[in-house]
């Protein structure tokens, strides 16, 4: 099979690959843009590790194809901060919401989903939005 050449927006850089066509963003991002703050926890869109924004929406990477980010804009972890860490980021650091780090990208990424659409979001909304993301260290909670 012949690669799909895919151009893309990744943290606000113009961004061009080769990917397999069953290869997932997931892949593409870590494998052939070394963007690796984004993990694969289970490989289902079960987790929400692998979570970055496409045009704005949150999406498990795991489930979507690489093909499919052409012409998008997509968004990682790493593009949170620019000089200084991002505000998420500095108070989920600041208030211990860490353990491993392993789900940390996941749960910042839902986080920022959430509040660029509501930025005053209440205990429910706030749980609603983060239900996608397990944290093995703390169990499941």
């Amino acid at each position: 099979m012949s690669k799909i050449h895919v151009t893309t927006t990744v943290n606000g850089d113009r961004m061009e690959f080769l990917a397999e066509p069953r290869e997932t963003l997931l892949d593409a991002l870590r494998n052939h843009l070394d963007l690796t703050g984004t993990k694969e926890g289970c490989g289902t869109g079960d987790c929400g590790a692998c979570s970055v924004t496409v045009d704005g929406t949150l999406v498990c990477s795991c489930l979507m194809l690489a093909a499919e980010a052409n012409g998008k804009r997509v968004e990682t972890i790493e593009g949170m901060a620019g000089a200084d860490l991002h505000p998420l980021q500095r108070n989920f650091i600041e208030h211990a919401a860490l353990q491993c780090g392993f789900c940390t990208p996941g749960m910042i990424m839902a986080a920022e989903s959430l509040l660029r659409g509501n930025p005053r979001p209440d205990r429910d909304q706030i749980k609603a939005a983060l239900a996608g993301n397990l944290c093995r260290c703390t169990g499941y909670v």
